[in-house]
């Protein structure tokens, strides 16, 4: 027998805070990352300590939550970034979706709340000057009187195949195949089924393999290709960067932003850019319009 919806119990004349409660329960059980589950009830509890403590979800009006953003922006005392009011009326908009969409209020007050986009500002990159020093530094550990060629591994696979810091760290030996009959081949996979579409294969350079087998000889890893924690490996980066006489904090983001651009002036075809790149079409929209001000486009 199935296990009854979160909102089975709810009604339009439920207080907003077991509401809530039942909508946390819901994104739990979807398999949401419990960061943006936390964020999202955050953002609602908000909302319901603002309102009269006994104003049920099916009462509350479009004009109610435009007054409560108001707040949030002008009358709170607290400083809301456009970031974070942009996320805040997502989060709005997602609960009450949900509400309306299960038959439990209608109509949706939020649907007429206007989603304000915000454009988080252009990412720090290596220039390629920049980018040849901290390879350089990188390669004289790999070559040295006793050669450590993890340096050089870790950037290099994040200069090449452009992959995201959480990607980096989740990567098992199993997930590269250098027997691949078209060559070797990274795969990034995800756990939760919800983030199956991030999942692509990455070709990889007969320059890196080179590296890795030469860093496998010496750390011999068993499961995790990068068996340390993420601290650690951002201050291996940092001191690369340090060592190459950077000014700018060389990061997971930097590189992976670097390789993004050099693809893209590169000539590579668009569309798969964004698959290498494990992103939507949507999400797409703003990465290309940054890649087109990084490149020096004019963008109007």
């Amino acid at each position: 027998m199935s296990e009854p919806s979160p909102a089975a119990h709810i009604t339009a004349n439920t207080p907003l805070l077991p509401a809530i409660r039942a909508w946390e329960m819901y994104l739990l059980d979807q398999n949401r990352s419990p960061y943006t589950v936390k964020a999202f009830v955050g953002d609602l509890q908000l909302l319901a300590a603002h309102m009269p403590p006994d104003r049920p979800v099916g009462a509350i009006t479009t004009k109610d939550l435009n007054q409560f953003l108001q707040w949030l922006q002008n009358g709170r005392g607290i400083p809301c970034s456009p970031k974070s009011l942009a996320r805040r009326i997502t989060s709005i908009k997602a609960f009450f979706r949900w509400l309306a969409q299960s038959g439990r209020i209608s109509p949706d007050p939020a649907e007429k709340v206007l989603q304000q986009s915000v454009m988080s500002p252009l990412p720090i990159i290596l220039t390629p000057e920049e980018e040849q020093r901290v390879i350089e530094v990188a390669h004289k550990y790999r070559v040295a009187k006793k050669p450590d060629a993890r340096p050089y591994t870790l950037l290099m696979l994040l200069l090449t195949t452009g992959i995201k810091k959480g990607e980096c760290l989740a990567l098992n030996v199993n997930h590269i195949d250098l027997e691949s009959p078209n060559g070797p081949i990274l795969f990034i996979r995800y756990a939760t089924p919800r983030s199956r579409y991030k999942e692509r294969k990455i070709d990889l350079t007969p320059e890196w393999v080179e590296s890795y087998r030469e860093y496998l000889a010496q750390y011999t890893p068993r499961d995790t290709i990068f068996p340390w924690s993420p601290r650690r490996l951002e201050y291996l980066l940092e001191d690369l960067g340090e060592e190459a006489g950077l000014e700018k904090h060389l990061s997971f983001d930097m590189c992976r932003w670097t390789s993004v651009l050099n693809d893209w002036r590169a000539g590579i075809e668009h569309d798969q850019i964004r698959q290498k790149m494990g992103i939507s079409k949507i999400q797409w929209r703003e990465i290309n319009f940054k890649l087109r001000r990084l490149s020096g486009e004019v963008v109007s």
